[in-house]
């Protein structure tokens, strides 16, 4: 056998292992009123492109595992999913009976998968980003599955396309020598969300990535450092995996899942192996947005020709003149804008926001103020 076909089926056996996990957590506060608890952004087409955020994730990691995906989400949302996912198995859906942030949704991903197959790489990619073009994605994520088929875990780097403050960043360290991954380099420390005099001096370094939250990783090495920084939450994991394709899972879940302790990949794993020297990461050469506001939402639709104005909704009604900013409408009632810049309009049949694109990221404030006053129906 010649040494190229030998190559190509051991990059095949790698690639092989590879099984997607989508994290579908959290309520998108800043996108109040279209993002509901009920109905979270990534349940919505926030780009225009006839395709909800969870769909176009799914279909990113579809030539990657050829169906092999999980999906971690809450209870209340298991309907939509599966209207909009109908090829997941019912065992692939993990459902959450409340929120544990993303060690214990990740973390059991993992669990259950180490059960069926110890030498799985797992990669996990949260369901409410705007990636493109995804074939640059793909192939920074077959670069990752090599890097952690060599005993690593492995985060996708977003490039910054600004000194952002919003952001955690990745500190790069040396180049890897990784077959199948020319561009892997180690990781030196995970930084929160800097000040922006820390971000602009990122920036200038060039050393620097943001920490889009994308993790590929062997499961057993995951499982192994979530053991080692949290126990507890390694140990009922591992119980509800036991049971999960027996007919216990639900009765083990529901007893074992609201006792575990809520923690964020990022300290329960990522942080201390890095500091172990057991994190790489791959450069993201994708565009990526987290729509994290409506200004994000404005970014990624464009506007009609010869109008600042950019309008979302079917059948919208809107009328502007000398006006900028975007629209976004979920009625039929007619909106008129006349003299006004950078505006943010949401309206939906209960709730009514009206913002600038310059206050957009506090619009959770809005939603933190209802839920204490008990107006919760509209949240």
């Amino acid at each position: 056998m010649s040494t190229e076909r030998a190559s190509a089926r051991t990059s095949d056996s790698v690639l092989g292992r590879f099984h997607g996990v989508i994290p579908a957590g959290g309520t998108g506060t800043r996108l109040w009123p279209l993002s509901r608890a009920a109905a979270p952004k990534f349940l919505h087409d926030l780009t225009g492109s006839g395709s909800t955020l969870i769909r176009a994730t799914y279909d990113r990691l579809l030539p990657l595992t050829q169906g092999r995906i999980m999906v971690v989400t809450g209870v209340v949302h298991r309907r939509a999913v599966l209207a909009q996912l109908p090829e997941i198995e019912d065992t692939d859906l993990v459902l959450e009976s409340e929120p544990k942030d993303s060690a214990a949704a990740i973390g059991l991903a993992a669990a259950i998968l180490h059960r069926r197959d110890p030498g799985i790489i797992m990669g996990s990619f949260a369901a409410d980003q705007v990636i493109a073009p995804a074939e640059l994605f793909q192939d920074a994520v077959r670069e990752a599955i090599h890097t952690a088929a060599e005993g690593y875990i492995v985060t996708i780097g977003i490039e910054p396309t600004h000194p952002s403050t919003g952001f955690g960043y990745i500190r790069a360290g040396d180049p890897l020598t990784v077959a199948g991954a020319p561009t892997a380099r180690a990781v030196i420390e995970f930084v929160e969300k800097p000040s922006q005099a820390v971000a602009d001096g990122y920036i200038d370094s060039g050393n620097y990535s943001w920490n889009a939250g994308m993790f590929v990783a062997p499961v057993e090495l995951m499982l192994r450092h979530l053991a080692a920084n949290e126990p507890e939450l390694h140990a009922g994991l591992l119980e509800i995996a036991a049971s999960w394709d027996t007919p216990q899972r639900v009765q083990v879940a529901r007893r074992i899942w609201p006792t575990l302790p809520k923690i964020a990949i990022d300290y329960a794993v990522a942080e201390p192996a890095a500091a172990a020297g057991d994190v790489a990461m791959i450069p993201g050469g994708f565009s990526w947005d987290d729509v994290g506001d409506f200004a994000a939402i404005g970014r990624l639709n464009p506007a009609e020709e010869n109008s600042e104005l950019k309008v979302m909704g079917e059948g919208a009604r809107v009328f502007s003149e000398n006006a900028s900013g975007i629209v976004v409408s979920d009625t039929k009632r007619v909106i008129a804008l006349i003299g006004i810049d950078d505006v943010v309009i949401v309206d939906t049949p209960d709730a009514l926001l009206v913002t600038t694109k310059e206050h957009a990221q506090e619009v959770k404030k809005a939603v933190e103020r209802l839920r204490a006053s008990g107006d919760t129906d509209v949240l």
